[in-house]
């Protein structure tokens, strides 16, 4: 199947030719013609799939279809929802990049930033909206945006949107919408709450899946890095500077741990920014931006943070920690591998994170295999470091392949720039 015979308008093939694609991935060659014919979509696929082409095509096709007699006043015929700002830019990008030749404007609006110019965009009148939940409850309590001809609501990551507790914003932007419209929701997970939202808000939704949920892609090669937690940081320096990796995403469970992160790879030499919830949405872009162009090799970032992060050849994420929820770790590593290219996860995992790495082993359905690096070889065990599991009887199992309440003992570390012998936030 190639773009051409889907039926695209030729505007917006002209669009997606000048981007170099010819050929649709899976999840767009299900979703598309579902979409241009007005159905309903519960979707589901793995990040790095084309899942915002998959909507993002169809809806400015529909719009173009149905908007061919000039209108004296505009109205916004769709809606798209995100969970945080970098994720709502990046739809924004790709409306703009597929929407160039068509007589279609677009606005997004999201936190971090002033809201005033925000009103004046939407004053001249968008036909596609694309906003965070908070943000746009803002301008609909302030009565700067007219949801009453929305024809087209996509929810994208619905997952991340109800796990940050934006529910009662969304049901709220909900009701402000006329009920006969079309509807989609993607997803990367299935939960009960996901299927609930789903049965109340679409109206007998054609389910397009192209991978079975919490699976990773194929062409992300994981590993388990076993270490003590005080020499986590320096084995991540040690990584980064003995194998000259220029540019590496790496997961901290805390806004103020990414920071710190960040500032101590500085001081071992390797150029570090982080990206949370607690900055602005300035400093998120410059930090983003930077990263992208290569400036900075490692871009510390949260959990919510890094959702809209889409550099299409990232090579390496790294979990420095593992996530809090086994469904993140998903998420995480889908930021490499992206559009078919090859991706490397690692995670350095200690032993009071056993208990978590189990977790996301039987989530994926599959075994991570574990490794050391000399010099940086674990001293703690499960069996001398609890973890917080219902106690058994009999020897406790050793979590880094010793015998049962045996320490390993390493040689002494090199330092931290690898010179060593051997190789809930807000988002609105």
């Amino acid at each position: 199947m190639s773009f051409q015979s889907l039926g695209l308008v030729a505007e917006i093939h002209r669009a997606v030719s000048e981007k170099g694609y010819t050929t649709p991935t899976p999840i767009q060659q299900k979703a598309i013609p579902l979409i241009m014919q007005g159905r309903d979509i519960m979707g589901g696929a793995q990040t790095g799939t084309g899942k915002t082409a998959g909507f993002t095509l169809p809806m400015l096709h529909r719009i173009a279809v149905e908007n061919k007699s000039a209108n004296s006043h505009r109205a916004i015929r769709a809606l798209v929802l995100t969970p945080t700002r970098e994720l709502a830019a990046q739809v924004a990008d790709s409306v703009n990049t597929y929407g160039r030749y068509l007589p279609i404007r677009s606005a997004v609006v999201h936190g971090g930033v002033k809201i005033q110019p925000q009103v004046q965009k939407l004053r001249r009148g968008v036909d596609v909206l694309v906003a965070t939940p908070g943000r746009l409850l803002d301008h609909v309590q302030q009565k700067t945006v007219d949801l009453s001809r929305v024809d087209m609501l996509i929810l994208d990551e619905a997952d991340r949107m109800l796990d940050m507790g934006f529910i009662n914003d969304m049901r709220k932007i909900i009701a402000q919408l006329p009920k006969k419209k079309q509807t989609l929701l993607f997803s990367a997970t299935f939960s009960a709450e996901i299927k609930k939202l789903a049965n109340d808000l679409l109206d007998s939704p054609e389910l397009v899946e192209v991978a079975r949920h919490n699976t990773a892609a194929e062409s992300v090669a994981q590993s388990v890095f076993l270490v003590d937690k005080p020499r986590k940081r320096a084995l991540l320096s040690f990584l980064v500077g003995s194998n000259n990796w220029k540019q590496v995403l790496v997961f901290a469970r805390t806004k103020r741990g990414a920071d710190r992160l960040a500032k101590q790879l500085a001081t071992d030499g390797i150029s570090a920014d982080a990206i949370h919830g607690d900055k602005s949405q300035g400093a998120r872009t410059r930090a983003l931006a930077r990263f992208k162009s290569g400036d900075v090799r490692v871009l510390v970032a949260t959990d919510i943070a890094a959702r809209g992060i889409d550099i299409s050849s990232l090579p390496h994420v790294i979990n420095y920690e593992l996530p809090n929820q086994a469904e993140d770790y998903v998420h995480r590593i889908g930021r490499t591998g992206r559009a078919g290219k090859d991706g490397e996860a690692i995670s350095l995992v200690c032993a009071d994170e056993y208990v978590d790495l189990q977790g996301i082993e039987r989530l994926i359905k599959r075994e991570l295999p574990r490794a050391t690096v000399e010099g940086y070889e674990p001293l703690e065990t499960v069996a001398t470091k609890p973890v917080k599991k219902p106690q058994q009887r009999g020897r406790k199992p050793s979590w880094n392949g010793g015998k049962p309440g045996q320490q390993r003992r390493g040689r002494k570390p090199g330092n931290a720039t690898g010179k060593h012998s051997s190789a809930r936030q807000r988002s609105h």
